[in-house]
């Protein structure tokens, strides 16, 4: 087995050489479906911005992911179809001029949209799509009250009680409904077909969502009390909306997109709009270039990612190389470390809000990021650079300071959130806004945490008893679902929270014969499938428990089966299965390799990273043959 597993060690190890940038970077795909690519045909028509070959190319893309029956999934196992996907790729290849509603596959597509319950079902963030584009009723109220904005930060509730990603897209949105922006142009589709009655009782009753009075009063009374305390209601709106739009552009990057997220820089382009500002404006044309330059090409299609990853990439790949054997002076190492230590933030961003003790020294997830880092980044980079440091004291300094960051991230509770300490007001989760908790919040995670674990114990040196880490570990352990396992925030799901939870409750030294642990190592057993493998079904976050996928990913088998050896001190005949389907499935490209493995929000936004078939399984089978090689 041992020889199988270099050579599979050394098959992956050539494919990640040959495919790295110049300049050290790798730059794998971030692939979020189809829901970029139609909100990118949107925005350019909307703007008249004619780029016909760019809209071509994602109005085949779009096509190449429809259904028989007229329907786009989320994720393979999806039911049917999600309604929501249908109507934007709907919506998107009528806008392209491309296609025709009497198109047969168009056909199918308004057959299921219809079938389904038609534009009032859509999900609030495509009502805001389509009423902002003309296609839907503004309600008689707003939805989320721009004078938010101006609530002092010693109130109950003020904006920055919002996770940061939330923020970056409430700023816009905020503007565009309070102006209620409709931006139709003369090639404007007409959707009204989509609707199943025109006859609805009341305008606020396309707004299901809203329809508790405690939310519209909720919501009211902000308004209502910030005016009080303020002054003129006029001239409060008028205050908060040049609030949001600062907050907005302030916060744009080299690249001219607000924080590098694809929907905040399309709500910005919109909310600038609504706010009188030309379809020509520098500010406009230079956030629909980065957000053009964001497109990559995935087989024949060219897709607009909703981010770059290429910090995440590079962090993680040279990790995993190290892990397999390369020294770091080998060039592919030695490139990579460069181009993240050029990649390490020295700018304040929004987390100095929360953590007013932190100093500039993490990474971000994007190329162009330079005020937004995140834990799992910092740490993953941190990763890569841990021998450089050791070889080189000129990169001391900048590990000091990520290391300082990482420290000063640490939320009260004792585990780690990924861009903020702090942001857990439960109330949030009530918002009549579909993944709130998601959308809003941004608490301590078992991924991150254990991930933090997992780099803190075989990274660095640290002096026991360490309060910091004791925390962390309590964190995890009351944290841990009752069959075992723990829920990842931000991967597919229970599979991937359990690995980064055990692996770092081992890396800080804690005993894999503790109850908690073997208590997951159990659970990992029994989830196994036939083939030895492992797949998790996208469905486990949206209904909160443990869904198999029926089928077997690379992914997910390296994630439990590197679990596993972290615990083991011998190969057990699971480990064993586990390892063998990885080096028999190494060429799989069925949909399995396709699936999602990371997600952003429940039920909405889903991440097939084209890296994970290669770290992951290279991480496993490295550590496999390290700890196994002898015995």
């Amino acid at each position: 087995m041992i020889e199988q597993v270099q050579a599979e060690i050394e098959r992956i190890v050539s494919i990640l050489k040959r495919d790295q940038r110049e300049d050290g970077a790798w730059t794998y795909p971030f692939d979020v479906g189809i829901m970029t690519d139609a909100y990118m045909i949107i925005l350019l028509r909307t703007l008249e911005w004619h780029d016909e070959p760019l809209i071509q190319e994602l109005v085949r893309r779009i096509e190449s992911r429809q259904e028989p029956n007229g329907a786009w999934k989320l994720y393979e196992d999806e039911t049917g179809g999600n309604l929501s996907l249908t109507i934007e790729a709907y919506y998107a290849l009528l806008y392209s001029g491309y296609r025709k509603k009497s198109d047969p596959h168009m056909k199918r597509a308004s057959h299921f949209i219809r079938q389904k319950g038609g534009l009032k079902k859509a999900k609030v963030y495509l009502k805001v799509l389509l009423a902002m584009t003309g296609q839907y009723p503004w309600p008689t109220f707003s939805p989320i009250p721009v004078e938010i904005m101006l609530l002092p930060r010693s109130s109950p509730f003020n904006f920055y009680d919002i996770s940061v990603f939330g923020r970056a897209n409430l700023a816009p949105m905020m503007i565009i409904t309070s102006l209620r922006l409709q931006a139709k142009t003369t090639l404007s589709p007409d959707l009204s077909h989509l609707y199943l009655s025109q006859r609805e009782n009341h305008i606020d009753d396309y707004w299901e969502e809203y329809r508790s009075k405690e939310w519209r009063s909720f919501f009211t009374l902000i308004q209502q009390g910030i005016s009080t305390l303020l002054g003129i209601p006029e001239r409060i709106r008028a205050r908060a909306l040049d609030e949001a739009k600062q907050y907005m552009l302030q916060r744009i990057e080299p690249d001219g997109t607000l924080l590098n997220y694809f929907s905040s820089t399309f709500y910005m382009i919109f909310a600038l709009l609504a706010m009188g500002t030309s379809k020509q404006d520098p500010i406009i044309v230079k956030a629909v270039e980065g957000l053009a330059s964001m497109g990559t090409v995935i087989g024949n299609h060219v897709h607009i990612q909703y981010t770059t990853a290429n910090v995440w990439n590079t962090s993680l790949i040279g990790m995993a190389l190290q892990k397999a054997g390369l020294p770091d002076y080998d060039p592919a190492i030695v490139k990579a470390n460069q181009y993240l230590l050029n990649k390490q933030h020295h700018k304040f961003g929004d987390w100095v809000i929360h953590n007013p003790k932190g100093q500039p020294g993490g990474w971000g997830f994007s190329e162009s990021n330079t005020i937004n880092p995140d834990v799992d980044d910092t740490t993953a980079s941190l990763r890569s650079l841990t021998s450089a440091v050791l070889d080189d004291p000129n990169l001391l300094q900048s590990w000091n300071r990520g290391i300082q960051w990482l420290h000063t991230m640490q939320n009260k509770d004792g585990g780690w959130p990924a861009f903020e300490r702090g942001i857990n007001e439960k109330w949030l989760e009530w918002v009549p806004m579909e993944g709130a908790e998601f959308f809003l919040m941004d608490p301590s995670s078992a991924d991150l945490t254990g991930r933090t674990l997992e780099f803190l114990g075989n990274y660095t040196e640290f002096e026991k008893p360490n309060k910091r880490i004791e925390k962390a570990v309590k964190w995890l352990y009351d944290h841990q679902e009752k069959n075992g396992s723990w829920y990842g925030r931000w991967g597919i799901c229970y599979i991937y929270g359990t690995w980064a939870a055990v692996t770092g409750l081992i890396s800080v030294g804690e005993s894999h014969k503790h109850p908690a642990i073997q208590n997951a190592i159990k659970w990992l057993k029994q989830t196994q499938n036939q083939d030895g493998g492992w797949g998790e079904s996208c469905k486990s976050d949206i209904y909160k428990k443990y869904i198999p996928l029926n089928e077997s990913t690379l992914t997910h088998t390296a994630w439990a089966v590197d679990a596993l050896i972290a615990a083991s001190d011998r190969p057990t005949r699971q480990i064993e299965n586990g390892i063998a389907f990885l080096i028999r499935n190494s060429g799989n490209n069925s949909w399995t390799e396709w699936y999602p493995a990371g997600q952003g929000m429940a039920d909405f936004f889903y991440i097939h990273y084209h890296s994970y078939r290669y770290i992951w399984p290279l991480v496993a089978l490295s550590n496999y043959k390290k700890k196994y090689d002898q015995v």
